[in-house]
């Protein structure tokens, strides 16, 4: 995946994320709806995103490896 496609997810899934929680004291729990999509837009948690913007920054140098609860990352020579 290229690095402007992945700051691209990462930018409309943390964009939903934040406006679900601001929009949320005025329009109620309804707003909140977008957070899913946030998440669905990160492909999972955020720190997976994360993890996976190193991986490609680094250029294959790095793999991350995550299993539900938690991520890591992995170097290669």
């Amino acid at each position: 995946m290229s690095l402007t496609r992945h700051l691209g997810r990462g930018a409309l899934g943390f964009g939903l994320i934040a406006c679900a929680l601001v929009l949320s004291t005025r329009s109620g729990g309804f707003s909140l709806l977008l957070a899913p999509a946030g998440l669905l837009a990160l492909r999972g948690c955020p720190m997976c995103w994360t993890l996976g913007l190193i991986e490609t920054f680094s250029a294959g140098h790095v793999s991350s490896d995550c299993d539900g609860e938690r991520c890591s990352l992995a170097r290669h020579r």
